[in-house]
């Protein structure tokens, strides 16, 4: 086995996280041979359900899960840690309008943001899953100074999955027979699920289905998903939310398929036209822990339409938050450079939240 690595995860006794954090301890996203250290974050009055999380993980006695320790205030919970997986925000209630929600989670991502950039480890990599993930991941990467915005990145994945089940149930085809899907833009019913250059068994989708079919029912279906799930079940699409999480960052750590396509939203470095600074889902192919973007795909003007109109929403999502988006920050999206400042990861022996948490901690000698 090797080092432990620490993993901050927000918003650790929602329903996202019920799902996620046993798929974790249990190697599904870092390997077989990776152990975890588990910094939990939840806000006060939540605090007794995640130590009864906890415990429900201390006692599936996972051999990977060194430590679990809890936290009420992310500036203890980000403490070096490596990885973010950060999954609260403030849901829409009655009456909100997109602003007023975008406006609610801005002071929620700043202050991560700030955190990150105060305490995480220097190489951290940073996964917002909060809706609205795109312009969070923005708010978060801007209010860190001393990051790099390439280490920040929006789920995105939940979509490229959708796509790929939707895809396969309508061919016949397996899922691992599907490849090269893409995901444009905002993770909302603005973005653009993209099939011309996929593949089922090695050949063009698009010779295989039917034009009006993906244009009127599979594109509305991708957008719409979310909403189509909490209306049959009452409740959000926390489960396939979470093997999204486990799918990025093992793509991200471990590197994507040869030859593979996957859909991650990052900051725009004006790749396909798209405006310089905004996170917007691109393909992308990852390696050596970087991704990189797949260009040269052949784009129609039908398709750069839909790219387009995705865009335009997370302009003016940003326009709507720019005034809580640090000035000194701008140029560093403007020109961005994909490479992290070190091509390793620094282990935090040693180091992290005190022992003595108030709420919950467990430790494993090695």
């Amino acid at each position: 086995m090797r080092r432990p690595v620490r993993i901050a995860v927000t918003g650790a006794a929602g329903a996202i996280s019920n799902s996620l954090l046993f798929k974790v301890a249990s190697g599904e996203m870092f390997g077989k041979d990776q152990p975890v250290i588990l910094q939990l974050i939840e806000m006060p009055g939540r605090m007794e359900a995640l130590r009864g999380l906890a415990m429900e993980l201390e006692d599936c006695a996972y051999p990977l899960l060194h430590t679990i320790t809890l936290h009420d205030n992310v500036e203890e919970g980000f403490n070096n840690i490596h990885y973010a997986l950060l999954i609260g925000a403030r849901p829409r209630g009655p009456g909100m309008e997109r602003s007023d929600l975008l406006e609610s989670n801005a002071e929620i991502f700043t202050r991560q943001g700030r955190a990150l950039n105060d305490y995480a480890n220097r190489d951290v990599k940073v996964l917002v899953v909060g809706n609205p993930a795109n312009t969070n991941a923005l708010i978060a990467s801007r209010n860190a100074p001393k990051l790099s915005p390439s280490q920040f990145t929006a789920l995105t994945r939940l979509d490229h999955n959708r796509a790929k089940g939707i895809l396969a149930n309508h061919t016949g085809a397996n899922p691992r027979n599907i490849g090269r899907i893409v995901i444009w833009g905002n993770h909302s019913t603005t973005q653009y699920p993209d099939l011309h250059h996929a593949t089922v068994l090695d050949e063009p989708v698009m010779n295989q289905i039917d034009f009006d079919w993906y244009q009127n029912v599979f594109i509305p279906k991708i957008q719409n998903r979310g909403a189509e799930i909490i209306e049959a079940r009452s409740v959000s699409s926390a489960a396939s939310a979470a093997q999204a999480v486990v799918d990025h960052m093992r793509d991200w750590i471990l590197g994507t398929d040869a030859g593979e396509i996957v859909s991650m939203g990052i900051v725009s470095d004006g790749s396909y036209g798209v405006e310089k600074g905004i996170f917007y889902s691109f393909p992308v192919r990852c390696d050596y822990g970087r991704y990189q973007i797949v260009r040269g795909l052949d784009i129609s003007e039908w398709g750069r339409e839909r790219m387009r109109l995705t865009e335009a929403e997370l302009l003016d999502e940003k326009a709507a938050v720019n005034h809580l988006l640090p000035p000194e920050t701008e140029a560093s999206h403007q020109n961005l450079s994909i490479c992290l400042r070190s091509g390793v990861t620094l282990y935090a022996d040693g180091t992290g939240p005190d022992a003595s948490s108030k709420y919950l901690t467990t430790n494993r000698v090695m």
